[in-house]
């Protein structure tokens, strides 16, 4: 009951807060999407990335065939024949798995160009945030991105546009799109979408490596 009763009042302490500062909202995962600097690091990584899928799907259909060959010839092969057939197949396999692990993995060279991928922007986006929540007496500015559920915005709240657009004039930029900018809501579909395509590099790779433990 103590405890119901603290949160109860810290609940209260932090809504009277909210209702004391002027709020803002913006969505950096937006204002990344429509930097021109980030779109050209993304596609240069994205590029990578399919080349990769193609170097590992070339080296899978290679081991495929010779595994296959290995099976069927496997009668006709004795001693040392047999051995160097049977370590070409396993060295490749090795090779593939170590490079799916080292590319693809938790840990891999795809998820820390990832990670990096943002950095460069961080303090670009910040200190266009603090320009603009200074020039509008904001408060408090919270980011749709950060797994913050934003079931609705009243578009004098949402901040993303001048955000975006002092980074653009900042940078010299051309704005991203016409005055006339469609409600970034409204793209939820196809961000959905745009999400699953680049997933479906790891699906593959997933694919692959369910295969070979079979």
């Amino acid at each position: 009951m103590k405890k119901f009763k603290l949160f109860s009042a810290l609940f209260i302490l932090f809504t009277g807060l909210l209702s004391a500062q002027k709020l803002g909202v913006v969505d950096t995962n937006y204002i990344l999407s429509k930097l021109p600097q980030y779109k050209d690091a993304e596609d240069r990584l994205n590029a990578q990335i399919a080349s990769w899928q193609t170097e590992i799907q070339t080296l899978q259909s290679e081991f495929d065939k010779k595994k296959l060959l290995l099976e069927n010839e496997r009668v006709l092969l004795v001693g040392d024949q047999l051995k160097q057939r049977q370590k070409e197949v396993d060295d490749l396999d090795k090779k593939i798995k170590t490079m799916i692990n080292n590319r693809f993995g938790s840990l891999g060279e795809i998820n820390n160009a990832r990670s990096n991928l943002t950095k460069p922007f961080q303090d670009q986006i910040w200190n266009a945030i603090k320009t603009v929540s200074e020039k509008n007496s904001l408060g408090i500015i919270l980011d749709k991105s950060n797994n913050i559920s934003v079931i609705f915005l009243e578009k004098r709240y949402d901040y993303t546009d001048k955000v975006l657009d002092l980074l653009l004039k900042n940078s010299g930029s051309k704005k991203a799109e016409s005055p006339n900018r469609p409600n970034r809501n409204s793209e939820d579909s196809r961000e959905i979408k745009a999400k699953m395509m680049k997933e479906e590099g790891t699906t593959k790779m997933e694919s692959i490596e369910s295969k070979k433990a079979k």
